[in-house]
């Protein structure tokens, strides 16, 4: 039946069709996957879950502040002390800053520092609900009327500088990503497939997928509320590459065997696809669940990242094994030039490197697994050096943005930042109490006038410091303590630095509800797949302990080679999603064939031969994922190097030691046991010709490939 469905997929005149669906759903959908970027929504306080204190003190806020305000400090800075001109400008400045588009409310300052050096002139502007993509041209214009020269520097930060050097930092990001991940690929797939011309078809697949996945995630942002920002947007593009990718080399790899075997092409693919589909199914469904169990994440970033995940495998994967099976037997066997796979011709495999490998392992597999683990755990101690505290606004960033220098100004001249203030609400009744316990606490400026309206109170304070520091969440934390003490006050904290202390806080949770959740759909899918549960047990084991290794040796470049601060609070989550759900993919390539080759070999035979026919295209494909996600390093955001250098090294790990060596030593020492308790655990043992268990030589090796068959 699957045959059937295979054949009639790739038939003489249906792989047209495919082709002409494809391309028509390109051009329709490619002008809503150019328009991604115009729903991204890049600011923290959206991505908070409605039960966080801060989403509900925004709630109460609206009748005291405007909710699309963005306050925007400009700095100004003379070391050799500031001048009367230097004040009388910044006074005039400060006229002509208020009559810009936008401006909220009266422009304050400019407010100088004790020390004479510094000043601080604060403008709120109200631009609607897309005031954050906005900003980077209003900025523009505040550099104009606020201009450096003659010793006086000046910065734009608070809210509305770090809006502009966001969209700085995300400028051209899908463009740049696309092609740095194509070209990537491209040179992997010229030196996997050594051929001038197989390789644009998976990448023009890849190029379709990626149109289509971003179509659909645009109409799911647009109308069903889904959050996506930079972050996933770029996770997206080197995902659908990454992931597809790796399913075209499964594909073409088993489509090369078949072409061996069958001299018709249109044949030889329908095996191909028979045989290939179902793992290809398997590991792409498991990806998909995996992402899709970010869904149980309290942040709405994380939570958003989920389906825009699942949406690009999804498609990836559609593509993957209807589009580039077509174009395969369209363009026929010359495409593999200079290797054609003739009719007949020898399979390279069977003599290959991991065929090399597989018999070095099969000699002392117990010992081979036990010594691989412990390497794997000891690399996993580095995660003792992992900070996932979060980072500040000074510590996200590789390169020194303008709104990350206003902020060490304000810091260096003891500024506090007027456009990140501490915000409370209360009973109105509780006013006084409220002030009274705020007055007592350290840590914070002096607090505003109250305002009362509907019987509730709305106080004021600016934070000292980096409102993104941990010690501005410590202040945070003081604040309410102190307030929510006051009996009857029913008080709620808000600001900057509350929002940044609910999204750590809301990380912490997530890590410990979704890693959990990950694990468990995972293994019910290999349970499934493999009908068995100790080899999905072990399977699982192999993952986590590949995961803790990357993380381990992870953290440790990050601390020392890097020199990063700290990790993102949501880095730990979203390492071991990817690395999970990804890293499976390659055991599952592996043990579907492996458990295919039982049926005929026996477990420990078929594991030699499944390693020596995958080993190969397994190998490419990690690389390939590898190298897509270390694309994401050249952005210039911390945390986007951070899963790209961590994911990347989990997959090399994954591929080259957990699935190549670990699993397969542990097939090789367990033998049939791995299926309990499956129909094969309960075959009779193959016998060799000298009373051996599957094809277990005396001396401990084992049998070449053609003994030993059931």
């Amino acid at each position: 039946m699957h045959r059937q469905i295979a054949g009639r997929l790739t038939g003489r005149v249906t792989k047209w069709l495919v082709l002409g669906f494809w391309l028509v759903a390109v051009v329709a959908l490619a002008p809503l996957a150019g328009k991604l970027t115009d729903v991204q929504n890049n600011e923290t306080s959206s991505w908070l879950p409605d039960s966080a204190e801060s989403t509900r003190a925004l709630a109460k806020l609206e009748a005291f502040q405007d909710p699309n305000a963005i306050p925007t400090v400009i700095v100004y800075e003379r070391t050799s002390g500031l001048t009367r001109q230097d004040f009388a400008a910044a006074t005039t400045q400060a006229k002509e800053l208020a009559t810009l588009d936008g401006v909220s409310g009266p422009v304050v300052g400019p407010i100088p520092a004790k020390d004479g050096q510094a000043m601080q002139t604060v403008v709120t502007f109200d631009l609607g609900k897309n005031g954050w993509s906005l900003m980077p041209d209003t900025v523009d214009r505040i550099r104009e009327i606020a201009p450096e020269g003659d010793g006086l520097t000046v910065h734009v930060t608070g809210a509305g500088g770090q809006a502009a050097d966001s969209a700085a930092a995300f400028e051209g990001l899908d463009s740049t990503l696309i092609y740095a991940s194509a070209m990537v690929v491209i040179i992997i797939l010229l030196l996997t497939y050594r051929s001038p011309t197989l390789w644009l078809l998976p990448v023009f697949s890849a190029v379709v997928s990626l149109v289509v996945a971003q179509a659909l995630v645009y109409v799911l942002a647009k109308y069903a509320d889904l959050t996506v920002n930079g972050q996933s947007q770029a996770i997206l593009t080197v995902l659908v590459f990454g992931a597809g990718t790796d399913y075209a080399l499964l594909l073409v790899a088993r489509y090369r065997e078949e072409l061996r075997r069958h001299e018709d092409r249109h044949e030889a693919m329908a095996f191909a696809l028979h045989r290939a589909a179902p793992a290809i199914f398997a590991s792409a469904s498991t990806v998909i669940l995996g992402m899709l169990t970010l869904t149980l994440a309290e942040l709405n970033s994380s939570a958003g990242l989920g389906p825009v995940s699942a949406v690009g495998v999804a498609v990836a994967l559609l593509v993957m094994i209807t589009l580039l099976p077509a174009l395969l037997v369209i363009f026929g066997r010359w495409v593999f030039w200079p290797k054609r796979p003739w009719f007949g011709s020898p399979e390279p495999t069977t003599t290959g490197f991991w065929a090399r490998v597989g018999r070095r392992i099969a000699r002392a597999p117990r010992r081979v697994w036990v010594v691989t683990a412990i390497l794997l755990a000891v690399a996993g101690l580095g995660i003792t050096k992992l900070d996932a505290n979060g980072l500040t606004t000074e510590e996200s960033y590789t390169k020194e943005f303008d709104s990350v220098v206003g902020q060490k100004v304000l810091t260096r001249h003891g500024l506090a930042d007027e456009s990140n203030p501490v915000l409370v609400v209360a009973n109105a009744e509780k006013s006084a109490e409220v002030q009274g316990a705020m007055n007592r606490l350290n840590g914070i400026g002096e607090l505003s006038t109250p305002v009362v309206k509907d019987g509730v109170v709305f106080l004021s304070a600016p934070i000292e410091g980096d409102a993104t520091a941990p010690s501005a969440f410590e202040t945070v934390d003081k604040v309410r303590e102190a307030v929510h003490a006051v009996d009857g006050a029913d008080a709620l904290v808000s600001g900057t630095s509350a929002i940044f202390d609910d999204v750590e806080k809301a990380s912490q949770r997530d890590n410990r509800v979704v890693i959990p959740a990950v694990l468990l759909v995972v293994l019910m899918v290999l349970i499934v797949l493999l009908r068995a549960l100790v080899s999905p047990l072990l399977l699982i084991g192999t993952v986590v302990l590949s995961f803790a290794a990357a993380l381990g040796l992870s953290a440790l470049l990050f601390t020392y080679v890097f020199g990063f601060a700290g990790t993102d609070a949501s880095i730990p989550l979203f390492v071991f999603v990817f690395l999970v759900a990804l890293g499976i993919d390659y055991n599952i390539f592996l043990m579907t064939r492996v458990r295919e080759e039982t049926q005929t070999r026996g477990t420990r035979q078929g594991s030699l031969v499944a390693l020596a026919a995958t080993g190969g295209v397994i190998t490419s494909a990690g690389i390939v994922l590898a190298s897509t996600f270390l694309v994401l390093s050249t952005m210039p955001l911390v945390a986007f190097v951070e899963v790209g250098v961590a994911v990347a090294l989990g997959v090399l790990l994954d591929t080259l030691v957990v699935r190549s060596v670990l699993v397969t030593a542990l097939n090789l020492d367990l033998g049939s046991r791995i299926w309990w308790p499956s129909r094969l655990d309960r075959s009779p043992p193959v016998e060799a010709l000298d009373g051996t268990a599957e094809g277990v030589l005396p001396g401990g090796g084992f049998q070449t490939e053609d003994a030993g068959r059931r």
